[in-house]
């Protein structure tokens, strides 16, 4: 099947400048063109597919492009891992903090004895993990 951009675009909800974009990044290669127009076939939506699940693993344009190098897949992955498990650590330890604000029932932060600790331990250079280690 054929399709002109707006008709991919439309089927991943997406503006048609996004895909000129890809394009322009090389990503995307529209095999022929039709009076000057893009035509996509279905290689290509297989292609937007896969890029926005690798946008949504958090890979940037540049680094999708490199993914197609099976040299250098791997190490991209387990570093993309590392990056998001890393970013999972971080959220909880907000989420920690975001908790223990809402239990708290001091009104003003500053009072919360627990809070005070916490800012002292930093002061001391404990790490905001390890000064929210107290439950």
């Amino acid at each position: 099947m054929e399709y002109s951009i707006g008709e991919l675009a439309a089927r991943f909800g997406l503006a048609t400048h996004v895909l000129r974009h890809w394009e322009d990044a090389g990503l995307l290669d529209p095999k022929r063109r039709v009076a000057g127009r893009r035509v996509y076939d279905d290689t290509h939506v297989a292609r937007v597919a896969e890029i926005q699940l690798c946008k949504a693993a958090g890979f940037s344009l540049e680094d999708i492009r490199e993914l197609d190098d099976p040299v250098r897949r791997r190490a991209m992955l387990e570093s993309q891992l590392t990056q998001v498990r890393e970013r999972l650590a971080q959220l909880a330890l907000s989420e920690k903090m975001l908790e223990h604000g809402l239990r708290c029932r001091h009104a003003d932060h500053r009072a919360c004895p627990r809070f005070h600790e916490m800012v002292l331990a930093r002061l001391d250079g404990v790490t905001v993990a390890d000064a929210m280690d107290h439950d």
